[in-house]
């Protein structure tokens, strides 16, 4: 069975609720089942945590599954609070041993120190901005992609313990043109793009 450790990042704070990382999450639930070949296990950021047996979570999986808000272009603090204790406390314990340099030589190697080899992630965001706003001439985000752009250092963070990139998917307009029916839409295509790469993943177990 292949093992999906999910981490809902969807932070509860001011007029934002989380509520469609909440309902993907809900997805990954009926969709990473036992009877369709997944061991699974979930992480709420809002709920209180113990970082060791959050880096427990990170070694057992094959495949980490990140649900974010995207806040003033980056991840909501208690995801980032969440990565920066759980990342130090798998120091040495199985996310990263050094940032791979060597004293004999250390202008090479940075960023090859990761102990998560073997393991992949996937990320999806969820926005106000709508989809045009990346990919228009003259528009904000200088047809950048999110993966790109804005979140470019999150991939490279996970590069740095050793993952891989799984494709991920990318959330539009779901504050000021939120509707059921553009919900409905997304819901129905997570779970299409749930089943398109993970159908015929291949994994090497996790240690």
């Amino acid at each position: 069975m292949k093992k999906i450790f999910v981490i809902n990042g969807g932070q509860h704070f001011a007029h934002s609720g989380g509520k469609f990382n909440h309902t993907l999450t809900g997805l990954d639930q009926s969709y990473f089942t036992v009877e369709n070949g997944f061991e699974l296990q979930v992480t709420d950021i809002n709920q209180p945590y113990d970082a060791d047996e959050e880096v427990k979570k990170f070694v057992w999986a094959d495949v980490v599954v990140y649900h974010t808000p995207v806040w003033w272009f980056s991840m909501p603090y208690k995801l980032k609070e969440y990565i920066d204790t759980v990342f130090t406390a798998g120091h040495r314990k199985g996310i990263y041993r050094s940032d791979g340099r060597k004293n004999d030589n250390p202008t090479v190697n940075y960023g090859t120190g990761g102990m998560l080899h073997g393991r992949k992630y996937m990320l999806t965001t969820t926005w106000n901005a709508p989809e045009t706003a990346f990919t228009l001439p003259g528009e904000f985000f200088r047809e950048h992609s999110v993966d790109e752009g804005v979140m470019f250092g999150f991939h490279r963070m996970n590069a740095f313990t050793g993952m891989e990139p799984l494709q991920g998917m990318h959330f539009h307009d779901l504050e000021k043109n939120a509707s059921p029916e553009r919900i409905e839409d997304y819901k129905n295509r997570y779970l299409a793009h749930l089943a398109g790469v993970f159908n015929n993943l291949e994994v090497e177990c996790a240690a």
